[in-house]
């Protein structure tokens, strides 16, 4: 399980985007992934820092 995640500084949140849709993210603190529902993707955040490449991301079971 990760950890860290609550370390995420709340202005970087709010200004991060999707690098694949640019659009909105939601954080999932309890999972310690951003989520972009437009790509179908979660990306992960490690040690407190957004992993924010595609390759990383892993696809939502939805």
């Amino acid at each position: 399980m990760p950890t860290g995640t609550s370390d995420v500084d709340p202005k970087l949140l709010e200004i991060l985007v999707c690098p694949l849709t640019k659009g909105p993210l939601e954080y999932d603190q309890a999972a310690g992934e951003l989520i972009s529902r437009k790509a179908g993707l979660a990306f992960p955040i490690r040690d407190g820092i957004p992993i924010m490449l595609p390759d990383e991301a892993r696809p939502l079971d939805e």
